[in-house]
């Protein structure tokens, strides 16, 4: 059976909030709201007016060479570094131009980037960019794998986030837990929802979602 989604929050007429409510599971978390990125991440309308509302939250004096994107958030990223090189925000680059870059995953999860893209995080002051911060289990991730190639991770953007730091960085985000009051996210040992007997409705990844 499809999921059914709505409109949780047009709190931006040109970058609205799609959610659906059940019991979903993610690789370390359980969640009682599917967050539907899709559009954000693949439609260019979307994701300039995302990069739009992101960019204007970053103080213009932050120095950004690369922005590091995950959960599939490449176009925004692109379009984040076009919004952020015509606005005039500095960068130490040769070129003087904004890097944008997605790591790649171990067997084990961990992020690691191959000689032809470290460059473009050691020494780099570096923005990570996430469609959701939740559990910050993600973000955390990249900030370590940042630190580990010697480069200065200075900010986490999303378009989502009920975690409001992570590794000492505050969380810049378009939509917050104030949009959705009742979201909920616990490891799946202390799911309320599986102790009801809630049978879950599908598995999320970065992807998106697979129904049951």
């Amino acid at each position: 059976m499809a999921i059914q989604l709505i409109e949780i929050s047009r709190k931006h007429s040109n970058f609205p909030l799609r959610a659906a409510r059940g019991h979903f599971a993610t690789s370390h978390s359980h969640l009682n709201y599917y967050i539907d990125f899709t559009m954000s991440k693949h439609r260019l309308s979307e994701a300039r007016a995302g990069a739009q509302l992101l960019c204007a939250k970053i103080p213009n004096t932050q120095i950004i060479d690369t922005i590091l994107c995950l959960d599939g958030t490449e176009v925004m990223g692109a379009c984040m570094a076009s919004e952020l090189t015509r606005a005039g925000y500095m960068n130490m680059n040769a070129h003087r131009t904004i890097y944008v870059v997605s790591p790649e995953y171990t067997s084990g999860s961990q992020m690691i980037f191959r000689d032809n893209t470290a460059p473009m995080i050691v020494g780099k002051h570096v923005l990570v960019l996430a469609a959701s911060v939740s559990t910050g289990y993600t973000a955390k991730s990249a900030i370590e794998a940042i630190r580990y190639y010697n480069g200065l991770p200075v900010g986490i953007c999303s378009i989502f986030a009920c975690a409001e730091e992570c590794e000492g960085f505050h969380v810049r985000s378009i939509y917050n837990s104030h949009d959705i009051p009742d979201y909920e996210t616990h490891p799946y040992r202390e799911c309320p929802l599986c102790k009801a007997g809630v049978k879950i409705d599908g598995l999320v990844n970065s992807h998106g979602i697979s129904s049951f």
